[in-house]
C-alpha cells in the first residue's frame, strides 16, 4: 500500500471502468444482448474519468454513437445482427462509403476480370484465324456476366444496409459466385459450362427470393417481383447454351445476358401492371453508387497491371518486352487520369444533384461498362504484342491494341455529357486518330500500336490539363 507524506497508509483508489478504444473514434460495440431499454437510452452518454483537466468529469458524447447502437453495426446476434423486413434497408444517412466486404467482392472481380484477359489472349494469338475473331465474342460474352453480377451486387448494397447478416451472406454468396465463374473461365466453350452457368443462375434467381419476403409493404418489393420471370428466362437460354459448345454456347450465353441487361435498363417490363414506383437504377444523395462506380474503375485498372504483369514474368526479357511493361503501366496510369480528371472525380456531386436520377443512374451505369470492356481489351492487345513483339500484328491484335482505348474514350464521352452535360470534342478526335492509324500499324512491328494508344492516350490528358490550367476546378452540370 503506498504511505502520505504523514505516514499514514493511503485510501486505495476507486477503480475506474475502461472505456473501449473504439468509443473514442466513434466506433462503439453497442450494448449486450439484453441490456434493458434504459441502459439502451444511456449508453451513448459515457462518463470520461481520469483525463486532462481539459475533460476532467465531462460526459464525453460520442458521435454516432445512439445510430450505432440502434442499428446494429456490429452485426453480431439478435434483432440487429439478423435484421427483418424493412430493418434491412439501407438508412441513407448511416452508410456513404463502401464496406470492406464489398471490397472484397472487388478483389475477386479482379481475378475474375484477369481470367478473362489470359482466356482471350490464349485465343487471339492462335495461328487459327477462326479462333484469333471467336475471341472477340468470348470476351464480351464472358465480361457481362461478371460485371453484371458485380453491378447488382452493388446496387444491393446500395439499397440495403451491408452491415446486416443477411446481407453479407449474400454478398458473400456473390463473391464466391465470382470464384467459381472465374474458376471456370480456361474451358468455358468446352467443358466447364455448367460451373459459369450455375453459379450466375443461382445468384440471379435466389438473392430475389431471398429479399422479396423481408420487403412486404415496401416499393422495392414489386420491382424484385417484377425481375423474376425476366431472370428465369435468361436462366432458360443460359442452360441452353451449357447444353451445347463452341460457337453456340457463345451465342446462346450472349443472348441470355443481353436478356438481363436490357430488361433492367426497361425496369423489367410487366404488361398489364403498372410502373413500379421505385427504380433500381436511381441513384441517392449518400453517394456510394457512384463510389462504388469509380472503384469498378479501379478494378479494370488493377487487372489490367495483374494480367500484363503476370505474362511478362513468363516471357524472356528483351528489349521489346520491357518497352511494351512501361507503356503498358503508362497507358494505365492515363487512362486512370483521364477518367478521373474530371468527370469521374465529382461523379458523386453530379448525380446528387441529378433531376432525373433514374436516368442518371441508367446512363451512368451503361458508360462505365462501356469503359471497363475498354480496358479489359487493352489488357488483351497488351497480352497480344507480349507474347508475339515481334513479325507483323494481326488485325485482331490491332482491334484490342486501338479499340480498346478507342472504346474506353468512347464511354468517357458518354460520361462527359451525364455530368457536364457537353460533348467533348478531345476524345472524339482521339478515336478519330486510333481509327486512321490502324491502317498504317498493319505494316508495323506489334509493338508500334501499343506506342501509338499510349500517345494519343497522353495528348488528351495534356488537353485536359491544359484546358484546366489557370481556371477555378469546374462544379458539375448534370444533363439529367
Amino acid at each position: 500500500m503506498p504511505l502520505m507524506p504523514n505516514g499514514h497508509v493511503a485510501p486505495p483508489h476507486p477503480r475506474r471502468r475502461s472505456i473501449p478504444s473504439a468509443c473514442l473514434i466513434g466506433e462503439w460495440p453497442g450494448p449486450r444482448r439484453g441490456a434493458s431499454a434504459q441502459a439502451r437510452e444511456h449508453a451513448s452518454e459515457v462518463r470520461v474519468r481520469g483525463f486532462p483537466p481539459s475533460v476532467g468529469r465531462s460526459t464525453l458524447r460520442v458521435p454516432g454513437l445512439d445510430r450505432a447502437i440502434m442499428s446494429g453495426v456490429s452485426g453480431m446476434g439478435g434483432r440487429e445482427g439478423g435484421g427483418q423486413g424493412p430493418d434491412l434497408l439501407q438508412r441513407r444517412e448511416d452508410v456513404r462509403q463502401a464496406n470492406f466486404l464489398e471490397l472484397f467482392v472487388d478483389l475477386v472481380l479482379v481475378f475474375a476480370l484477369a481470367g478473362v484477359v489470359n482466356r482471350v489472349a490464349r485465343d487471339i494469338v492462335s495461328d487459327d484465324v477462326l479462333a484469333r475473331w471467336r475471341a472477340m465474342a468470348y470476351m464480351l460474352v464472358l465480361s457481362l456476366p461478371l460485371i453484371w453480377l458485380w453491378i447488382t451486387t452493388a446496387h444491393i448494397t446500395s439499397w440495403f444496409d451491408p452491415r446486416r447478416r443477411k446481407i453479407q451472406y449474400i454478398v458473400l454468396a456473390s463473391a464466391f459466385g465470382l470464384l467459381v465463374m472465374s474458376s471456370s473461365l480456361p474451358s468455358a466453350f468446352i467443358g466447364r459450362g455448367l460451373a459459369f452457368v450455375l453459379p450466375y443462375v443461382i445468384l440471379q434467381l435466389g438473392r430475389p427470393l431471398i429479399l422479396i419476403p423481408t420487403l412486404r409493404g415496401h416499393p422495392l418489393q414489386q420491382l424484385y417481383r417484377r425481375s423474376l420471370p425476366w431472370n428465369v428466362v435468361s436462366a432458360g437460354i443460359f442452360f441452353a447454351g451449357a447444353a451445347v459448345s463452341g460457337g453456340a454456347r457463345a451465342a446462346l450465353w450472349g443472348a441470355a445476358v443481353t436478356v438481363d441487361i436490357v430488361a433492367a435498363q426497361l425496369r423489367w417490363p410487366a404488361p398489364g401492371r403498372p410502373e413500379p414506383p421505385v427504380s433500381a437504377w436511381a441513384t441517392d444523395s449518400k453517394h456510394h453508387l457512384p463510389e462504388r462506380y469509380q472503384q469498378f474503375l479501379m478494378i479494370a485498372l488493377g487487372e489490367t497491371v495483374l494480367a500484363v504483369g503476370t505474362t511478362f514474368t513468363s516471357q524472356p526479357i528483351t528489349l521489346a518486352t520491357s518497352a511494351l511493361l512501361v507503356v503498358a503501366f503508362l497507358s494505365t496510369v492515363l487512362l486512370w487520369r483521364i477518367y478521373f480528371y474530371r468527370s469521374g472525380q465529382v461523379l458523386a456531386e453530379a448525380l446528387a444533384t441529378a433531376r432525373d436520377r433514374d436516368a442518371a443512374g441508367r446512363a451512368t451505369g451503361t458508360a462505365h461498362v462501356l469503359m471497363v470492356l475498354g480496358i479489359v481489351a487493352t489488357a488483351v492487345g497488351f497480352e497480344a504484342v507480349l507474347k508475339h513483339p515481334a513479325g507483323l500484328p494481326e488485325p485482331a491484335w490491332l482491334i484490342t491494341s486501338l479499340g480498346g482505348p478507342a472504346l474506353f474514350l468512347y464511354g468517357r464521352i458518354r460520361l462527359e455529357r451525364i455530368v457536364f452535360n457537353r460533348l467533348s470534342l478531345r476524345r472524339v478526335v482521339a478515336i478519330a486518330a486510333l481509327a486512321a492509324a490502324a491502317i498504317p500499324l498493319d505494316f508495323a512491328p506489334p509493338l508500334v500500336a501499343p506506342v501509338v494508344a499510349g500517345l494519343v492516350l497522353l495528348a488528351v490528358a495534356l488537353a485536359d490539363a491544359h484546358r484546366a490550367a489557370g481556371r477555378p476546378p469546374e462544379a458539375p452540370s448534370p444533363a439529367h
